[in-house]
């Protein structure tokens, strides 16, 4: 891989993490700690849903955040020619 090339993976790289990892701070901090209050006002399963994000969403949201990195790196690694 060129020098070139090498650059435009890791921008590219550099990119979704961002993208995830604020996704990531919006549902574990936004959703858990800064909008609980307007999140009570709805429920699932009998919790508050603000409750409900502080232990279970945010962990569901972060297991979803994997799957998606992983299956962006797979689609960038074969654009660069770089898969196994």
């Amino acid at each position: 891989m060129s020098k070139q090339d090498l650059k435009k993976y890791w921008k590219e790289n550099l990119i979704y993490l961002a993208g995830l990892l604020s996704v990531w701070f919006v549902v574990s901090y936004g959703c858990g700690i800064l909008f609980v209050e307007e999140l009570n006002n709805f429920r699932i399963g009998g919790f508050k849903l603000g409750f409900w994000f502080a232990q279970q969403g945010s962990i569901y949201a972060f297991v979803v955040i994997i799957y998606m990195y992983i299956r962006l790196m797979s689609k960038l690694d074969k654009k660069y020619g770089v898969d196994e």
